[in-house]
């Protein structure tokens, strides 16, 4: 029987991420960010492989029971035992919905079923900061990491495809943000001590839909995807459509081509902004001088980095906290302190930027 074209991308997507994975040598709960420089993790993940008491290398896989979770879900473990990987699961529930513990079950039941192993329900408290989304968002990804940790996975699997990209980028337009967000989702992300990896970033959401029929997979079609009062639920239903009746269907990939594009250059920048920051150090805080001899690409991004360091949530720093710090050292007039999110204030004193 020939293979369904939509099961063979996706398996093909998840083959390349799991044999080409940055810095597959340890656990998520113990790497950095940072890109392998010598080869050393072939070598290290063939040792793994080889055996190391545990089968391998543990991949977990997030789903919530979506089409596209669902259809990745699949992939993944006829994907992973091929590749020398272990591969388990973690289901989210967020307790939103009535039913949501029930529906959360049924994943895992059918996870068990097909072989994953570890399986886990992860149910979580939903908070109210940064609004619905956010506060559910950074409660499935604290639970996902906590899971990794736990089990040592090298990476969490997420479904999130071409057409979740493209909403990404525009939400990010809609918000005037830098380049950063307009890079929308990178296919790896380091988050709480662990490991994310997209592997479906290049492919539509219309063939995990066509893989899941194909594979006599029935998702659950989550309601809030379809809510209104939720803006990418809004660009989903209207803004993407109108774009692609518009300018035509090559409108979402080129969108996702974009933030592929702007990722890599904002990974460079990012390093050089890395390397500026240590130059610009002083035991105080940062030198306005060695902060004015960089270029305003360079300045924002060390800015950026340093408050964080001093203690500002990153989902709350804004161009508008960065640009009043870029103040202090391109436009000093002798003004006061610069607050940041968190309670920081930020002042300039004999040429040294300093806070907390």
């Amino acid at each position: 029987m020939r293979l369904d074209p939509s099961v063979a991308a996706i398996r093909t997507a998840i083959r390349h991420t799991l044999t080409t994975l940055p810095t597959l040598a340890t656990p998520a709960a113990t790497l950095k960010e940072s890109r392998p420089q010598d080869g050393s993790d072939g070598a290290r993940l063939k040792e793994l492989r080889q055996g190391d008491g545990g089968g391998g290398p543990l991949v977990l896989v997030g789903c919530s029971g979506g089409a596209d979770s669902l259809a990745l879900a699949a992939g993944a473990v006829f994907v992973a035992p091929r590749v020398g990987w272990r591969v388990g699961l973690v289901t989210v529930d967020h307790q939103l919905q009535e039913g949501s513990a029930g529906r959360a079950e049924q994943v895992a039941q059918w996870a068990r079923e097909q072989g994953f192993a570890p399986v886990e329900v992860a149910t979580v408290d939903v908070g109210a900061g940064g609004g619905p989304e956010a506060a559910a968002r950074e409660a499935r990804y604290a639970a996902l990491a906590e899971a990794a940790g736990r089990r040592g996975a090298a990476t969490v699997l997420l479904g999130h495809t071409r057409d979740d990209q493209a909403e990404t980028v525009l939400l990010a337009l809609a918000r005037g943000a830098g380049p950063r967000g307009l890079a929308g989702m990178p296919a790896h992300r380091l988050h709480a001590g662990a490991r994310f990896s997209r592997p479906l970033l290049d492919v539509p959401r219309s063939a995990c839909r066509a893989a899941c029929a194909a594979q006599d997979l029935v998702p659950w079609e989550d309601p809030h995807n379809t809510d209104p009062s939720y803006a990418r639920s809004r660009v989903r239903a209207d803004a993407l459509p109108a774009l692609v009746a518009a300018l035509g269907e090559g409108v979402v990939a080129n969108l996702a081509r974009s933030a592929a594009l702007l990722g890599a250059d904002a990974d460079l920048l990012d390093e050089l902004a890395a390397d500026a920051l240590e130059r610009c150090r002083t035991p105080a805080g940062l030198s306005a001088g060695a902060l004015g001899g960089l270029s305003a690409a360079l300045r924002t991004r060390v800015l950026h980095a340093w408050a964080a360091e001093l203690g500002a949530p990153r989902a709350a720093l804004t161009h508008r906290h960065v640009a009043a710090l870029d103040k202090l050292v391109m436009a000093w007039r002798g003004q006061g302190a610069t607050l940041l999110p968190g309670g920081i204030a930020v002042s300039r004193r004999s040429g040294e930027l300093t806070g907390g």
